[in-house]
């Protein structure tokens, strides 16, 4: 065992157990959260976790149970779950069922940590001294490692119990067939493996299924194929059996028999469990004063093979799972994934740390726990696929109804994913545009939506997809020279992600592989398989270059469709379609017209000029018509659509201007100071600079003009409510995910208002489902009627720190008017704030 408590004590200094700075109180809080499959999160948040069974994200229960025992007592303490229910309250039973003190849970972007304490035995009349309660954490890993594509793809979370005292006590964790099924009635079948690694090391394993699969299928949101890898160190006890006796004996004698039952059933058919407990002899190596401290980790995997179907240019595919290009079997993959516990965590503290400071530094304490809170969220809705040579990163429209890589919610996300890993981003958009480029999608336009339900990427190839046509090519154009400007960079500080400057320079250029391959990974600093840097000098230049070529068809297409239609857009559905459709939409408009300039971008990396002035021209022009469109007469603030007068919006789509540099047109910018080391390792990280620290160098002409901003940023001080800023003047409700790309680009009281406002409503608010991203400004602050839940658009909160990085870390220079200073001259043949159109 030394093997293993080493590996965790490590790991478990690392990751600062327990997790420190956690202030806010959300309801729900991830605990295995790794792909839309492996989800399971503590519905009790604000609870004891021993209240209610963790749960799915859907809210269904999930059957994950853990009890203490403390054999020189008697008493059994319930720590997560109910598994209480099945002990019953007889005074004979050998044993007393109590609750311990819950301390709290605290969390970070990959770690949520639970901290009890469980009284000592009474000591026999005439003993020395009074020993302490025992301390133990329960610590749920689902690292995010922004430099290891490797890692992330592997569909696996770690569990450790820590327990630190001085007497001893006996550790009962079990888990049901509710991990592999929706279906409470599936038979599922189940069988029990080892490994041994050859030096007295090894893995015990269940394996729970269900009994006929049904592939590529959900039942209610979970999937129905699929096996559940519940594994532990060889030298805990193992059983499985019904519930109803495993949990009874385990509470009369602190262990298990290391036995499998064989009568294979349904879920709920005197509910099979399966279990392993652990005995720690705390009491032989402590003393009154010095308690002794040990951990036992578990794992959670599961495997699906294949991960989606996906009409992909060769036909509708089955896609493997991408961590099969580098484990050749199931049991090398489990074996390398339980012993990389300390690479792993290594990793994902290093970017809780970074980003924690970062998020201080750009918002404030609050902002640290929002963006640490939605990080895994983000991720949960994922799963990686492809190979090496072509990685795709799929991703699922949870909650909402269940698209398949939905273009207009992977946009609000894009701020996570450019902050934590540009690479992932792009291999978002790669089955879009391997689908588009192959002729299967008929429309001009781009598409909504992969497919109408997860996991079954079969296209719309009657073109009938959802009709949110200027919103979707206008998402994938910017998102698209986001790609491109997080390439180009001079030094690693410039670096739009910190991580994604770190590897290898070299450009390995192949015609038949994508320009962002996972071929040549790469060890530094004594961990092995990190992805080499994106882009770079050089670098950089040639991968925008053939990624930008590939689908320049397509780019173009998209742009012309916007020259067409997105000025004054017809009667149709923004992103928010749940507000319904509308002609004429400010916002929508906004976004069209940043949608042209960025194609002048995008031209401009082929070295297509003549491309790149005949869109700049365009949007130039249109934007001047938007501006006598847009602003109400008194020009306060800008109308929901043109011709409702007396409506509002928040104008959140302006954040593109800045994030893609359009603001600092016509400036030039002093070069950033850089660090005594440019590269930085792992372990060695600089804070950020945040938005507006720094002045511009001279007054610039940018291109939405600096009034927009200064009016948007004040009229949302005026109309901002108990628990944030409503998305329009329809309704009390919000966004979460636009409020912050609103604040990103307001003044930094503005931006502080809106923050307090968000914090307030997670530790207030009524929702009990994984955080949402809709929801009343007002009231109880819970969900207007639609319940979103879980999805990965809160990617969004994360607008503050890919603002921050954005433009080489100077994208706030050109904001810093809003801190007071002179506003831009008014365009030439420009209007003033009387006389307006409307």
């Amino acid at each position: 065992m030394h093997w293993l408590l080493a590996t965790v004590a490590a790991g478990s200094a690392l990751l600062g157990l327990p997790v420190g700075g956690s202030k806010l109180t959300p309801p729900v809080l991830p605990l295995t959260v790794r792909n839309p499959y492996l989800s399971t999160w503590l519905g009790s948040a604000r609870d004891a976790p021993w209240d209610k069974w963790p749960m799915f994200w859907t809210g269904e229960e999930i059957g994950f149970g853990i009890l203490a025992a403390v054999p020189d007592s008697g008493y059994v303490y319930p720590l997560l779950g109910r598994p209480h229910d099945s002990l019953g309250s007889r005074t004979d039973s050998g044993y007393n069922v109590s609750f311990c003190t819950y301390v709290g849970a605290t969390f970070d972007a990959s770690t949520t940590n639970l901290t009890y304490k469980i009284p000592a035995p009474v000591k026999s009349e005439g003993s020395e001294g009074s020993r302490a309660p025992l301390e133990l954490v329960i610590s749920f890993l689902s690292p995010i490692t922004p430099t290891s594509t490797l890692r992330q793809s592997i569909p696996a979370s770690y569990v450790t119990v820590h327990v630190s005292g001085g007497f001893n006590v006996d550790i009962y964790v079990d888990v049901n067939g509710q991990w592999v099924s929706g279906n409470r009635g599936s038979r599922i079948v189940w069988e029990f493996g080892q490994q041994q690694f050859g030096d007295g090391r090894g893995l015990k394993t269940w394996k729970i299924r269900r009994e006929t699969e049904q592939l590529l299928s959900e039942w209610r949101d979970q999937a129905e194929w699929g096996t559940l890898h519940f594994s532990a160190p060889s030298d805990v006890r193992h059983e499985s059996g019904t519930s109803g006796l495993l949990r009874p004996r385990f509470a009369r004698t602190g262990t298990l028999e290391n036995a499998v039952d064989e009568d294979y059933r349904g879920i709920m058919e005197e509910e099979p469990v399966f279990a392993f407990a652990k005995s720690f002899h705390l009491n032989s190596s402590s003393s009154l004063y010095t308690p002794s401290s040990a951990s036992v980790m578990f794992t959670m995997a599961h495997i699906q093979d294949p991960v989606v179907q996906f009409a992909s240019a060769r036909g509708l595919t089955f896609m493997r799972p991408l961590w099969a290009s580098w484990f050749s079997s199931i049991e090398s993959l489990l074996s390398f994934h339980y012993m990389d516990y300390h690479n792993a965590a290594r990793l994902a503290a290093n970017y809780s740390e970074q980003l924690a400071k970062d998020a201080y530094k750009s918002g404030a304490e609050d902002y640290v726990d929002i963006v640490g809170l939605s990080a895994r969220q983000v991720m949960g809705a994922t799963t990686f696929a492809g190979t090496p040579d072509n990685p795709i990163l799929f991703l699922k429209e949870i909650s909402s109804n269940g698209n398949f890589q939905t273009i207009d919610v992977i946009f609000p996300a894009f701020s996570f994913f450019l902050y934590t890993n540009p690479r992932w981003l792009a291999y978002l958009l790669e089955p879009l545009l391997e689908h588009m480029l192959s002729g299967q999608y008929p429309n001009k336009y781009a598409m909504h939506d992969l497919g109408s339900h997860f996991p079954n990427a079969t296209g719309h190839p009657d073109g009938r997809d959802e009709y949110m046509p200027v919103e979707e090519c206008g998402n994938i154009l910017i998102m698209g020279l986001a790609i491109v400007n997080s390439l180009s960079y001079d030094t690693g500080v410039a670096a739009g992600s910190h991580w994604a400057s770190l590897g290898s320079h070299e450009f390995i250029g192949n015609p038949t592989t994508s320009p962002f391959t996972l071929r040549s990974l790469e060890q530094r600093d004594g961990i092995w398989g990190l992805d080499d840097s994106w882009g770079g000098p050089t670098k950089g230049v040639e991968q925008a270059r053939k990624w930008v070529e590939r689908s320049y068809t397509l780019w173009k297409q998209w742009t012309g469709y916007l020259v067409e239609f997105s000025l004054e857009p017809e009667h149709q559905l923004s992103t928010d379609d749940f507000a319904g459709p509308l002609e004429l939409q400010t916002n929508l408009a906004l976004k069209g017209i940043l949608g042209i300039k960025a194609m002048s971008g995008i031209a401009k990396v082929v070295n297509n000029m003549e491309d790149y002035e005949h869109y700049k021209n365009i949007s130039e022009t249109y934007l001047k018509k938007w501006e006598d469109f847009a602003i109400s007469r008194d020009g306060t603030h800008a109308k929901l659509a043109y011709n409702w007068y007396g409506s509002w919006t928040t104008l959140y789509n302006l954040f593109a201007d800045s994030l893609l540099c359009f603001h600092l047109e016509g400036t030039v910018l002093a070069k950033p100071e850089l660090p005594n080391r440019i590269q930085q390792q792992e372990h060695d990280q600089t804070p950020l600079d945040a938005p507006g620290d720094k002045k511009p160098s001279k007054p610039h002409t940018g291109f939405v003009p600096q009034r927009i901003y200064k009016m948007q940023s004040d009229w949302y001080r005026a109309v901002r409510q108990r628990y944030g800023l409503p998305l329009d003047s329809r309704h009390l409700y919000t966004k979460s995910d636009w409020e912050f790309f609103a604040a990103a680009v307001a003044s930094k009281t503005t931006r502080a208002e809106i923050l307090e406002s968000v914090a307030k409503w997670i530790n207030e608010t009524s929702t009990d489902r994984p955080l949402t991203d809709l929801y009343d400004t007002e009231g109880e602050g819970g969900f207007p009627g639609v319940a979103f839940m879980a999805r990965p658009v809160v990617g969004g909160h994360f607008a503050f720190l890919t603002l921050g990085k954005a433009c080489g870390g100077r994208a706030g220079d050109g904001l810093a008017f809003l801190e007071g200073g002179e506003e831009r001259g008014e365009r030439e043949g420009g209007w003033g704030w009387g006389g307006r159109m409307f």
